[in-house]
């Protein structure tokens, strides 16, 4: 039995619910302000105004109802399916790259066309790394301090799909499955002076990965200096920073943004942020940043509940999906700020994208399904 309709008075997470709400509401009325120029000039568009709009409350309308089925699973069935699940995940990060499969935009095959609309293999995965590494930690618990038999499994296993992903290639996606899979081991008890060896293992081995690629290593150049080159390999970047500039405190306005007028590219996608910051502020880039704060702090908050009532694998799949979230916003933020290097990642819940959406909205379901168990549990019933 899947979902036993007399538990339905069992109170959910209220707060989580509208924290997400709000973050995709307000990503439903910034991606049609930041896309409305680009839509009423693009031949692929019909030159509609309101083109990204509309496919956007479709993705949203899916991730909605995808939401709601996984919502009606329980928890034991995402575990059991974990394997098989990321065996399939596995499967499509190798059928995108082949050609005739796999669709190529601006030198990247990360997408599978699916009638009008696009399957993006790599947010699939992110939240299947979630539940294989959430059980494999559960499954070798007795081996966390073990290097051969507790964490070389594992990295075999995440450098065969790092390989997979960095053929697309799509070097934002690996970042944030690699720290998705430390973090929940590192949650999980692995032994300390293993996870100190990995971090820098693994530091050392993306900068090489970015100096043995002049495509990345010039985006390094970019960050650094965005202003030697502003119509070269600075121009996002500087445009970014630009409407940061023209925001300041409460924004010039929704809907008055320039930078969005063909100037910031990917303007409603990766850089949404930075038409956030024109147009409603720092005022409005602080209450994203809040309701993701406030997210994230919900998903660890399940995650330590489920943990007290002796439901391992179910504390560490909230907290890795707390991970999750926290880090691709975190790295799409440092990106539109210039914090960090422009890396091709969108912000969960807010960017325009169809895939990445509806997994953000399964996450959400599924923490909030683990939160459902949790308070069953403590009025004594049995799962």
């Amino acid at each position: 039995m899947l979902y036993n309709p007399a538990r339905r008075d069992t109170a959910i997470d209220q707060a989580l619910v509208w924290s997400a709400v709000l973050l995709a509401s307000l990503g439903f009325v910034m991606v049609y302000s930041a896309s409305i120029a680009m839509a009423e000039t693009e031949r692929f568009t019909g030159f509609r105004s309101h083109y990204f709009l509309a496919r956007h409350a479709v993705f949203l309308v899916v991730g909605i109802a995808a939401a709601a089925v996984a919502f009606r699973i329980p928890l034991r069935h995402w575990q059991a399916a974990a394997p098989w699940l990321f065996m399939l995940g596995v499967g499509l990060l190798t059928l995108v790259l082949i050609p005739g499969i796999g669709r190529e935009v601006n030198g990247a095959r990360r997408w599978i066309p699916v009638g009008p609309a696009t399957f993006q293999p790599s947010e699939v995965m992110k939240l299947l790394v979630v539940l294989y590494a959430a059980d494999y930690t559960v499954r070798k618990a007795a081996f966390m301090d073990d290097l051969k038999k507790g964490f070389l499994p594992m990295f075999a296993v995440m450098f065969f799909v790092a390989g997979l992903l960095l053929r697309e290639p799509d070097f934002g996606a690996l970042v944030v499955v690699t720290t998705i899979a430390m973090a929940i081991l590192f949650l999980g008890g692995l032994n300390w002076r293993i996870f100190v060896v990995l971090v820098f293992g693994l530091a050392a081995a993306f900068v090489v990965l970015i100096v043995s690629s002049p495509y990345r290593l010039q985006r390094i150049f970019g960050f650094m200096d965005p202003w030697s080159d502003a119509y070269g390999k600075g121009y996002q970047l500087s445009h970014s920073l630009i409407a940061f500039g023209r925001g300041e405190w409460l924004g010039v306005g929704l809907g008055a943004s320039v930078e969005k007028l063909l100037y910031l590219p990917e303007a409603h996608t990766d850089f949404l942020l930075a038409v956030i910051a024109e147009e409603l502020g720092f005022v409005g880039v602080a209450f994203v940043i809040g309701l993701f704060g406030f997210l994230v702090a919900r998903a660890f908050a399940v995650g330590r509940q489920a943990a007290s009532l002796e439901r391992y694998y179910a504390a560490l799949v909230a907290q890795g999906i707390g991970v999750w979230l926290a880090a691709q916003a975190f790295i799409n933020m440092g990106v539109n700020m210039g914090l960090l290097p422009t890396k091709g990642l969108t912000l969960p819940f807010l960017s325009f994208g169809g895939t990445g959406i509806v997994m953000n909205c399964v996450a959400v379901a599924i923490v909030l399904r683990i939160d459902f168990e949790n308070r069953y549990l403590m009025k004594g019933g049995s799962l």
